[in-house]
Parts: C-alpha cells; structure tokens; sequence
C-alpha cells in the first residue's frame, strides 16, 4: 500500500501522538509497505528518514508545540503522484483538514485516529466559558468524523466514549499504539542512579508526561507526600517538562518533600526505558490518556502500577493484577502506593504479571491489524460509506484557506 500519514506533531516534538505515528511508519515499512509522513517544519531538525514532507510552523508564545500552517503548494503538486491508497490522519484540524480534503480529491479512505479525549482540554479556550467550549469540541470532532471511513481508538474505554457521546458504530475499531516490547525489555539502568543522586537502597516511584494540568501531577505529588514522610527513602522522579514546573515545585516545597521529588525534565527517547528499568514503580494520576502508552512501557519494563483509575489506564492495567487503581484523589493513592511498597512479595508478582501484559501490544502485531483497518475503509470508500454521529453540526467553522488568504489549487 502507499499510505499518508497527516500529522501536526512529528520529530522532533515528543508526544504520544508522535511515538504512534513514528512506531506503526516503522512497523508498515517492515511489512513492506509505503509510508509518507506529512507535518510540521522544524529548521533546527534535519531528518534521517525518506519520504517526510513538510509543511510551514510557528512557535507561538506560551505554546509548547508549533502552530503547523496547513498551506503547501509543494505537497499540493506531490500528492497525485504517490498514488494514495488510504490517507491517515491524527488530529481533526490544521493538517487533519487538509488530510480530509485531500482523501475527498483523491477519492481515497481518510482513516482518523482519535488520540485525545479533545473534551477535557477545553481549559485552553481561555475565550469560552467552560461549558461552550465543550460543546463546540463536541461538534466539532463529530463532524470531522462524519468525512471518515474508519474510526481508530486507542482503548475500549475511548470507543465506549465515541458509542454514547456521538453514536459512532460501525467503522470504528480497537487498535492501541504497539510498543517495541525487546527494546524495553533489554534496557539497563546502568549508572543512572548514581547520576542523579539517588541512594541504592531509595524506592524510586517514576511518572512520565508533560507538565501539564491534565496530567493531574499535583494530584499525583500531594499523594506521594505522606508516603515520604512514613518512608524517608521513597523518592519520586518525573521525566517531562511543561508549564506547570513552576506551580508542581513549589507544592513540593509546600508539603515538605522538595528533596525527594526530581522533576528532571525532557530526556532522550531512547533514554526512557532506562530510566524506567532504574525505578521500582510505577505512579500515573492522568484522568485524560486515551491508551496509557507510556503505562504500557512502564510495564514492559517490569514495572508494576499504582495509578489513578482512568479512562486509557484502566485498559492497560486491572487493578489487583498488573497493578492497583485508585479513585482520583490523593488519600486512595498515598493508600495504594504505601501497600506496594511494604508489600515485596505483591509488588514482584504484579511486576511479572505486567512483562507479559505488555507483550500483547507488539507493534509488529498491531501494525498488521492497522493494515486490515485500511483494507476495510478502501471497501468502504467504494461503497460510499462515511461515519455516522449524532451530534449537530458545528456551531461555527473555521475555514484556514481563507483565514490565511492564499490559493494553493485545490
């Protein structure tokens, strides 16, 4: 197959979003199949991999990622050249638009995969009033899955979602974002520990994710606080950067155990599953994962979990197996995490438990399902099929052609 990806994130941003897009190219390259990848320009990244195109961005202020401008007349020339099978796209605006447009010109499936729970980051539109902002959200991602063939969702808990909220039935299916569960696997701690400052003898809890407020990090740290101050040698690590360091650091300091939470930032990919093979367990309080990926590669590592019971985290791990989940507060977390904790025996159990829960989200696995999605939305596209939602058109819409006031042809 020849297969287009649309994305507004890809390298050198990391996200999950840019891990699944990156990991499913490798794995549909390995079957042998050809993988375009369009997305955002970065002039300080140079890239290593063919068939990357890219189109025009802009670090806006206050924005961790680039604004991607969906505007090339270069991609617009190349793309009936390629000879598109299918056209994937992973996000419902900016380059998701264009993907949309581009599948109808073309006469070819558009495949969206539906990574974010869009609805709980309505805390961005500063401009709406809560409640209006979730609806036109709502109406918004309804509509651009009525242009679809096929729906991809991370987890069962997302489709659930997706089923009550638009009444999407039929041309949706389960594919959660494959890890390379080798990689994980031969990781080595190496000298990490004695890096950063860490004792042999400390139990190191690790979370990964961006600083953010979705990701429920204050919640996750006002738990941990009291497990530090009953177990001096409990010390919990963070990987990741965002807005919100300032906010988290200073709640450490507030309850006391600034010494003993490491916010250490952005690290390396590759350097995460050491990271991990150098921790003990495995703490997450996000409520807003579509999957858990970066669960998931905690416990390929051997990690068991203490994590919030969530929408995405539920599905990687049930509670008393790989793992325990709590409500979303941070009394049940402190609860949970001081059981793992004094509980060797349980803690060795589930950490074997979670290695082989791991293993069923190979990515080689994963990809060929991926490949049977694009088969069905091809047949589907013949037949005229496009996505059924229940949900009003949007209130309003937002056309960036004329926004930007340029004509590329199309």
């Amino acid at each position: 197959m020849h297969i287009a990806h649309f994305t507004n994130t890809y390298h050198p941003v990391t996200s999950g979003v840019v891990r699944s897009v990156s990991s499913f190219r490798q794995a549909l390259t390995a079957l042998g199949h050809n993988v375009f990848i369009f997305a955002q320009t970065d002039r300080a990244y140079e890239d290593t991999e063919p068939f990357v195109f890219r189109y025009p961005a802009v670090q806006l202020p206050l924005q961790e990622y680039p604004l991607t401008i969906p505007v090339s007349n270069f991609v617009d020339t190349l793309l009936p050249s390629l000879k598109l099978d299918v056209i994937h796209a992973h996000h419902p605006a900016l380059l998701g638009q264009v993907a949309a447009k581009k599948a109808n010109a073309l006469d070819v499936p558009l495949v969206f995969t539906h990574h974010t729970r869009y609805r709980e980051y309505s805390h961005y539109a500063f401009a709406l009033p809560q409640g209006l902002a979730k609806q036109v959200i709502e109406r918004w991602i309804g509509d651009y899955m009525s242009h679809c063939q096929h729906v991809v969702v991370p987890s069962e808990s997302i489709k659930e979602i997706l089923t009550e909220t638009y009444g999407v039935t039929q041309g949706i299916s389960v594919l959660p974002t494959g890890i390379d569960v080798a990689q994980y696997q031969k990781a080595e701690a190496g000298n990490i520990r004695q890096q950063r400052g860490w004792a042999e003898d400390d139990t190191i809890l690790i979370s990964v994710g961006r600083l953010a407020k979705e990701k429920n990090f204050e919640t996750l740290i006002t738990a941990v606080a009291p497990v530090i101050q009953k177990h001096p040698h409990v010390r919990l690590v963070i990987l990741g950067e965002g807005e919100e360091r300032a906010g988290l650091e200073a709640l450490a300091e507030e309850l006391g155990v600034a010494e003993r939470v490491n916010l250490i930032g952005t690290i390396p990919f590759d350097e995460v599953p050491n990271y991990l093979k150098a921790a003990d367990i495995f703490c997450f309080a996000s409520v807003t994962e579509t999957q858990g990926l970066v669960t998931l590669e905690a416990m390929a590592t051997g990690l068991p979990v203490v994590a919030v019971d969530a929408t995405g985290t539920r599905d990687a791990v049930h509670d008393g197996q790989e793992g325990l989940l709590t409500p979303n507060e941070p009394e049940p977390l402190t609860a949970a995490l001081e059981k793992m904790i004094e509980d060797a025996e349980m803690r060795q159990k589930m950490a074997e438990t979670a290695v082989h829960k791991a293993y069923e989200f190979d990515i080689q696995k994963l990809a060929k399902r991926l490949v049977q999605v694009y088969e069905e939305a091809i047949e589907a596209r013949k037949a005229g099929f496009h996505i059924h939602t229940d949900v009003q058109k949007p209130i309003f819409s937002l056309d960036w052609r004329q926004l930007l006031d340029v004509d590329t042809g199309s």
